[in-house]
């Protein structure tokens, strides 16, 4: 493989692909708004290089682009803000094109796929979502495929579903974390006894990796699936037990969320996305094991406990 690019470096998943760059010993291109986010994150690593972007700037997108072979989207808008994931992402594939950047890997999310009609879900499941952040990110998936089929440049979508790991902040346990460690009451979003997978952020870099050096991957989507799964309540167990406590726990429902919405903007936001909670998605990843082999997945209790630590510790 050529240079890589990871434009929304400065997040957890943007974190843990970089380090498994680092681990391979393999230069790497970190591209974000903040160059002082950035040097925080990556000024330390020698393997790194910084630059700078503002994405409603074709030259700007072409020269952080540069010389890049392969290109791995992660960049975040904010929850309220879905639409501008599509127009991000053409901007991103545009000035990639341009630049002749071979491969772009997207990193998606389950939401395309709306209430799932099977579990688990694989690739070739119907996309049918019902929600406006749901449909926005199915179009940012159309754009990498439409521009794969083109011959523009060659994509591919790595979809996951809701992650965790020590101190990622956008994650939907981080507060069980913080509260076992704290020992106060943690806030939960119910139904607490449905069963979820969770990825952890450690083992998705490692993924990534394997994934853009392989030829066969490009010009499809590929699913990596959580550790099993688990329901809140038995996570909340672990963290607790982690910190030497009982669990304290304050759950809220769908009615909750929409009162808290009415002073909250991202409780309001969550309100659309509930039926994650009652429907989970449950995704398989034989597929993506076929092509890299076995996937080191941390055991829900280990990687419990290891957050549990890390909010310790902060």
């Amino acid at each position: 493989m050529g240079g890589i690019a990871l434009f929304g470096a400065a997040g957890a998943i943007g974190r843990s692909i970089a380090a498994a760059l680092r681990a391979e010993g393999r230069p790497y291109r970190v591209i974000g708004r903040s160059r002082p986010a950035l040097e925080r994150e990556f000024g330390a690593d020698p393997l790194a290089e910084i630059a700078t972007w503002n994405p409603d700037d074709p030259d700007s997108v072409r020269t952080a682009a540069r010389g890049m072979d392969t290109i791995v989207h992660l960049v975040g808008v904010p929850y309220h803000q879905f639409q501008l994931h599509p127009v991000v992402m053409r901007q991103v594939l545009d000035g990639a094109a341009a630049e002749g950047v071979a491969r772009l890997l997207l990193i998606g999310t389950v939401y395309p796929y709306g209430r799932p009609r099977t579990l688990p879900v694989r690739e070739d499941h119907p996309r049918e979502p019902h929600t406006v952040k749901g449909r926005m990110r199915k179009a940012q998936e159309d754009l990498v495929q439409e521009a794969d089929a083109a011959g523009r440049i060659r994509g591919a979508v790595l979809r996951l579903p809701d992650f965790y790991g020590p101190g990622v902040e956008r994650s939907f346990l981080h507060d069980l974390f913080q509260a076992a460690a704290s020992g106060r009451r943690a806030k939960l979003i119910g139904p607490i006894d449905r069963p979820h997978e969770f990825a952890f952020v450690p083992d998705i870099g490692p993924v990534v990796t394997a994934l853009a050096a392989r030829e066969e991957a490009w010009g499809r989507v590929w699913h990596l699936a959580g550790a099993g799964t688990i329901t809140q309540r038995e996570a909340a167990a672990l963290a607790f037990a982690a910190a030497g406590r009982k669990p304290r726990l304050m759950v809220a429902g769908k009615t909750m969320l929409r009162l808290a919405g009415l002073f909250d903007p991202l409780m309001r936001e969550l309100v659309e996305m509930h039926y994650l909670q009652t429907d989970p998605v449950v995704m398989d990843d034989s597929a993506l094991q076929a092509l890299i082999g076995p996937i080191r997945k941390t055991p829900y209790a280990e990687g419990i406990r290891r957050c549990v630590e890390a909010a310790a510790a902060a």
